[in-house]
């Protein structure tokens, strides 16, 4: 083993390698940052320049870009609430609403602290697993899965404590929306209304740049021209910001660990994928904090959870990947495509034939999440800046940019106008206090749930109920409803007896 790891560490030290991978960051950050290309586009189009390259120095490059993505994809959120990439929709929640109170810089510093760390956790779980992953990743079956992502959805209660019945409304929208396109069963087109570009269903971004970017750009213009994304003035130095954001994650470095690692556990399961981590440790997050009031405000908790949980995922996804030959995520799909034109053959003989090279993408996954935000930080300073700008410089641009995003995701001009329509719910979400995150709960997490279902029933019936793992799902669920109430409860007594 310690031979291994010595040779994995030599792979990586290679001058040419090190230079490769500063280059893949750069193109990462890149993709990330600029919403509608993402991750997997650029693995997409990296692709064909490894094609002959030194199998490691190819994988090397592939795996840099792609850990660091969510990386360069949260800035665009927290500054604009425009996503660069899916799994960075949940660190809106919070980090917008801190950047329209003057703290963009700090927001960034912690996401920045938090996904380096994150990426670092994820990869030191990977090395810690590697020995153990067969039983792990073998327990989970569909019905595992199902009650997990059941499990996630109870997180809708957690994160709609203003109202929940208005919580509920949106989550069931989002459930309603997840169900267009063709069944997945039957074929059977599903709220289509004979229109082909609806087959394939809505896509993610799509929403997420309606009820986020439009809607929030029409709310920037209705404040009229002097309005503003800050509505404060600026009250400190970028750096002291960022300094902030980055000692805040140290100094709640349990839950910086904690959602680390369900994150990676998350990312290790084939078919939930790097938006149900995001959520399900956002939940996790409000569920087990103190001062739960401040979520969804600017709490920078809520950042620090998302971001720890989104780089961390990258390392778990990456073990059935390798190991199994088996897809953590469609990123790592695309990935192991690459490994093969590199004639790297993923499987169980990676453990026993090629385990430097396992060793070499765990270092890869350390060197790149860190100089992946390292080589952010001095740009965060001149970034900030621009939430300062009068709404009239600001939102020509950044409509542009999103209605460029949503056209480029699959080439169809009629996301733009489902884009600008949303935009419109999504305004009038705000304006009436509908929370937005449980509709994109509702909408990811639902259809994973009704695809494992019917893979759970079909195979074991309604036995699936009765297995072990399931049944602590099942009572975990339960406790964390049960917790919810309670909690609203006592906390809408002791709001009374304040009053009184």
């Amino acid at each position: 083993m310690l031979e291994s790891i010595f040779s994995g560490w030599q792979l990586v030290m290679s001058w040419e390698v090190l230079a490769l991978m500063l280059f893949a960051v750069f193109l990462g950050n890149f993709f990330g940052a600029v919403p509608g290309l993402g991750g997997n586009l650029g693995l997409a189009l990296m692709i064909p320049f490894v094609f002959g390259m030194e199998p490691f120095l190819g994988l090397a490059f592939l795996l840099a870009m792609h850990s660091v993505v969510h990386t360069g994809g949260s800035i665009p959120g927290i500054l604009f609430a425009i996503p660069g990439t899916g799994p960075t929709v949940a660190t809106i929640i919070d980090g917008y609403p801190m950047t329209q109170q003057g703290r963009a810089g700090e927001a960034m510093g912690a996401q920045l602290a938090a996904s380096a760390l994150g990426g670092v956790i994820g990869a030191v779980v990977l090395a810690g697993l590697i020995p153990a992953l067969r039983p792990i990743s073998m327990s989970f079956s569909s019905a595992e899965i199902f009650m997990l992502i059941v499990f996630g959805l109870t997180f809708i209660v957690v994160i709609s404590r203003d109202s929940i019945p208005k919580g509920l409304i949106a989550a069931l929208l989002g459930l309603g929306l997840g169900t267009v396109g063709l069944d997945p069963f039957t074929g059977v087109g599903r709220f289509t209304f004979g229109q082909l570009w609806l087959w394939d269903g809505i896509h993610i971004i799509t929403i997420v740049l309606g009820i986020f970017a439009f809607a929030e750009m029409i709310d920037l213009g209705a404040r009229g021209r002097g309005g503003r994304i800050a509505e404060v003035e600026e009250v400190s130095l970028p750096w002291s910001q960022l300094w902030e954001g980055t000692k805040a994650v140290f100094r709640h470095w349990w839950l910086s660990l904690r959602t680390a690692i369900i994150g990676t556990f998350i990312g290790i399961i084939p078919g939930l994928g790097g938006d149900a981590a995001t959520w399900i440790c956002y939940g996790h997050t409000v569920q087990t904090s103190k001062n739960k009031e401040n979520f969804g405000k600017g709490d920078i908790r809520g950042v620090i959870g998302v971001e720890t949980a989104n780089n961390a995922k990258e390392g778990g996804s990456l073990l059935p990947t390798v190991v199994f030959g088996i897809p953590g995520s469609s990123g790592m799909a695309i990935l192991m495509g690459a490994f093969l034109i590199l004639g790297i053959v993923p499987g169980p003989k990676m453990i026993t034939d090629h385990l430097d090279l396992v060793w070499g993408m765990v270092f890869v996954l350390v060197i790149a999440n860190i100089v992946g935000a390292a080589t952010l930080y001095p740009l965060c300073g001149y970034m900030g800046k621009l939430v300062y700008l009068r709404g009239s410089l600001l939102i020509p641009p950044i409509l542009v940019l999103a209605t460029v995003g949503a056209f480029l995701i699959r080439g169809h001009w009629q996301d733009v106008v489902l884009a600008l329509v949303f935009g419109l719910i999504g305004y009038g979400m705000k304006k009436w206090g509908y929370p937005r995150a449980p509709l994109i709960l509702g909408f990811i997490l639902g259809p994973l749930a009704e695809g494992h279902l019917h893979k759970a029933l079909g195979t074991m019936g309604i036995a699936f109920l009765t297995r072990p793992v399931v049944l602590v799902l099942l009572a975990m669920v339960v406790l964390s409803i049960g917790y919810s109430v309670w909690n609203e409860y006592q906390q809408r007594k002791k709001a009374k007896g304040n009053l009184a």
